[in-house]
Formats: structure tokens, sequence, C-alpha cells
């Protein structure tokens, strides 16, 4: 059904949309559309950025210990 509605098809749409809700009404709409994507956007940014964190804590020191170093110094 949705494969068939062309250019002519998206056009009518379009039009029929600006007559319902005006043309202040779309594009108020669609900058809160861009606020939602941009929060979006530093939302995962910051989840990344506390997943990498996370990483670096959860590291463990895994050099193995030699005692007879460990005897030298005392």
């Amino acid at each position: 059904m949705l494969n068939n509605i062309g250019l002519p098809g998206l056009l009518l749409i379009a039009v029929v949309v600006l007559v319902l809700f005006g043309r202040g009404k779309i594009s108020s709409l669609m900058g809160e559309v861009g606020k939602g994507i941009t929060s979006f956007k530093k939302g995962i940014s910051e989840g990344q950025k506390e997943l990498d964190d996370d990483k670096v804590a959860d590291a463990k020191d895994v050099t193995p210990v030699d005692p007879a170093a460990d005897k030298d110094k005392a």
C-alpha cells in the first residue's frame, strides 16, 4: 500500500497537513522535534561516557608480582 504513494501523493499529504495545522504550528512542532533529537544525542553521549568511565574504574592490575623483587626492597 505505501509503496505506491509517490511524489504527488506526498505533496498532497503535505498540503493537507499544512491546511489542518497551519504554518506556525508546524514550525513550532519541528522546533520541538529538533530539541528532542538534540536531547537524545546528548543523553546517548553521556551514557557512553559513563560506560567508559565504569570500564576504567573496573580495570584491574594483572601485572605479575615477582616475590624476589619484594625481598630486594626490604
